[in-house]
């Protein structure tokens, strides 16, 4: 009887320790993987941010084309009414 209870009291400590090493084991899982998915987080916001300075820089020069397209436009109309009124003048 004595051995019985012995030997389930072994039984018990091993299994209980067998749990805390399982137990620390997930939580070392659970922060490497919280680790990897942060890192993988702040690479995407990275590549994001790179594309936003990207796209925003295309559209500023865009923009500056479309203004200088304008300004050549209004010139040349701007010329031509001149033109337009000093042939009036004339007649």
């Amino acid at each position: 009887m004595k051995k019985a209870i012995l030997g389930l009291a072994f039984v018990a400590t091993v299994l209980v320790s067998c749990e805390d090493k399982a137990k620390k084991d997930a939580e070392n899982k659970v922060d490497s993987t919280t680790t990897a998915v942060e890192q993988t987080i702040d690479s995407a916001t990275i590549k994001a941010e790179g594309e936003v300075d990207s796209a925003k820089a295309k559209i500023e020069a865009g923009a500056e084309k479309a203004v200088e397209a304008g300004k050549d436009a209004a010139t040349k109309a701007v010329d031509a009414g001149a033109k337009a009124v000093k042939e009036e003048i004339k007649k």
